[in-house]
């Protein structure tokens, strides 16, 4: 049924109601609505699509800024990359998020004692874990290659299936297993040409993996404001070195390094974090796993074509088979509908 309101419209010319129009209500119900319906949700998918796609194409190119610090210590870089990332989100969350942080440490107060002891465990854990994933990561970049940190982030998502299958108990289907399977061939192809390779690789994705099983245990709790504990962590951990990271290096933290790190904090860490953040309120965690992929790939693309790195043909046939066992993982099959007897 349609009110005399819903109806009406008005012709306006020139700024004026000039006439008043009864459309037709098949017309207005059929073609219409669906049509401004749609519109609307397409604005509202492209939205959350573009800030998936923003985030992952930022840290696609976050081995430019890291190459361009090459001649300072890894640890350095750490050290102040945390440190002023923790800054900027302590300040975005005391400015403009102050709710959200208290609702996250109402949701604390309200918890079991088994709940508060398991988020504050998974909270240190978590922030050691991108300490980790942070350092290795840095330090396989400016001193390795390019390549071999990209890979860890191929193989990174279907290692966290295979950890989230032994330690949360997930259900894996047959497909998946075979991808799993083609991930690990890739691996030896890897092995083959370096162990010690290899072995970062595995590092930088286990600590990345195990972060992301600890967020899914975390779920029900900010993630932002999370993040800021977890770097506040991991940045408590590390200010009692705080003159071992400025005297390893003849010249300190120059204006240079400064510029960089907050390039590297802000534009590389922070934005990106605050889009896919936002980017999870619409869209599947599946569909950000695909989307992730955008990452590593950009970062191949800039090993080979910027940074002039050269491949093996074992480690080209090793990529090969990753990409490979992404498309196999992310297949879905429906299913088939049972016929019933007729009566």
């Amino acid at each position: 049924m349609f009110t005399k309101t819903s109806q009406n419209y008005l012709c306006v010319v020139g700024g004026s109601a000039k006439s008043e129009i009864n459309p037709n209500p098949i017309l207005f119900n059929c073609f219409l609505v669906p049509l401004l319906s749609f519109n609307q949700n397409i604005l509202k998918l492209n939205k959350f699509y573009g800030a998936a796609i923003g985030a992952y194409v930022i840290w696609g190119f976050i081995p430019l800024p890291l190459k361009a610090l090459t001649d300072y210590p890894s640890s350095q870089i750490l050290y102040y990359r945390i440190l002023f990332s923790v800054m900027i989100l302590i300040a975005l969350n005391l400015i403009f998020r102050r709710d959200s942080v208290m609702a996250l440490f109402d949701h604390y107060k309200a918890g079991a004692t088994k709940e508060k002891r398991t988020f504050i465990i998974l909270t240190i854990a978590s922030g050691m874990l991108l300490l980790v994933n942070w350092f290795v990561f840095i330090y396989v970049v400016n001193h390795i290659n390019v390549q071999t940190g990209s890979f860890s982030y191929l193989i990174c998502p279907i290692l966290t299936a295979l950890l989230g299958f032994l330690l949360l108990k997930e259900k894996l289907k047959s497909n998946q297993w075979i991808a799993i399977f083609i991930s690990f061939l890739s691996c030896c192809l890897v092995g083959t040409g370096s162990l010690m390779h290899l072995l970062f690789s595995l590092l930088i994705a286990t600590s990345y993996a195990l972060f992301l099983i600890t967020q899914r245990v975390l779920r029900n709790y900010d993630k932002i404001t999370m993040m800021m504990l977890q770097l506040s962590v991991s940045a408590l951990f590390l200010i009692p070195f705080h003159n071992y990271f400025n005297a390893e290096h003849p010249l300190g933290a120059d204006m240079y390094f400064f510029g960089v790190i907050s390039i590297l904090s802000l534009a590389f860490t922070v934005i990106p974090l605050f889009l896919s953040m936002y980017a999870l309120k619409d869209l599947k965690s599946g569909t950000m796993g695909i989307l992730m992929y955008i990452n590593p790939i950009i970062n191949f693309l800039l090993a080979f074509f910027y940074f002039n790195e050269v491949s093996s043909s074992s480690k080209a046939i090793a990529y090969s088979l990753i990409f490979l066992s992404v498309v196999i993982y992310n297949l879905k099959f429906k299913k088939k509908r049972k016929i019933l007897p007729a009566e």
